[in-house]
């Protein structure tokens, strides 16, 4: 089957690297997995081996029937389900709870991807994702913050657990993947008020990134009580938003009307 760059496909070649992302995510044999964007199915067998019921979401129409007949025991047993559609769209609400997020996903909406899983109301008990390596390093290793890495730490705990060199992919990226695990998910916020306020802050704070933290905070709240936010979090007034621990970023929305 040929890749579709329109998609962001990027075939996994080797059975082996399926294997140990497959591991990474720590699976049992009652869990129940969301995998996204199954493509050819490699990573799919490494699910089904390990896991109890894999739900696998494509968006390419055209890879459906070669999935349904390359799975078809597992179809038959109810080990696994197919289902056609874009999990940007798809209804997580559909899960039963503590399923688990496993997949090869479009690197082009990585992004997009994570913030729909992780701020679901029906959430994932963990996410294992097979990103670039750059946004993985960003969210985990990198001394500096930024929305993404604040955003999964909102909620999860992430770790780097391995690098998958490009040419474990057909056709190969320009650039090498990693996996990122985000474990012990939970809901970081009391109310969708607060959640909504936290990420209202934040992207304001990023919004301009030559800018410091204060003077982009201005457009949410006056000078004198961002003044005083900076104050009692014990802020420097040059700071900038990509310096600041989530701890702190949670303060700030406290004091700031959160």
């Amino acid at each position: 089957m040929q890749a579709k760059q329109a998609l962001g496909q990027n075939f996994l070649m080797h059975q082996a690297t399926a294997d140990r992302i497959a591991d990474a995510a720590g699976l049992r044999k009652d869990s129940v997995v969301l995998e996204i964007g199954p493509g050819t199915g490699m990573l799919t067998r490494s699910l089904l081996a390990r896991a109890g019921k894999v739900i696998a979401v494509e968006a390419d129409r055209e890879l459906i029937a070669p999935l349904r007949e390359a799975f078809e025991t597992p179809l038959g047993t109810g080990a696994l389900e197919i289902r056609e559609g874009d999990i940007r769209s798809f209804d997580l609400g559909t899960l039963p709870s503590g399923y688990v997020v496993v997949a090869n996903i479009p690197y082009y909406i990585t992004g997009e991807i994570i913030r729909t899983l992780l701020t679901a109301r029906n959430k994932a008990a963990a996410v294992t994702l097979l990103v670039q390596k750059e946004v993985a390093e960003r969210i985990v290793r990198s001394r500096k913050e930024s929305l993404l890495s604040l955003s999964v730490k909102a909620y999860g705990t992430p770790s780097y657990k391995f690098t998958v060199p490009r040419g474990s992919f057909r056709p190969a990226p320009n650039v090498d993947s990693a996996v990122l695990h985000v474990a012990d998910i939970q809901p970081p916020f009391e109310n969708e008020t607060l959640e909504a306020r936290f990420f209202e802050v934040l992207h304001a704070g990023f919004a301009h990134k030559r800018k410091r933290l204060a003077k982009n905070l201005e457009a949410l709240a006056p000078a004198e009580m961002i003044a005083r936010a900076f104050s009692e979090t014990g802020l420097d007034v040059n700071a900038r938003a990509e310096d600041i621990p989530l701890s702190t970023w949670k303060q700030l929305v406290g004091i700031l009307g959160g």
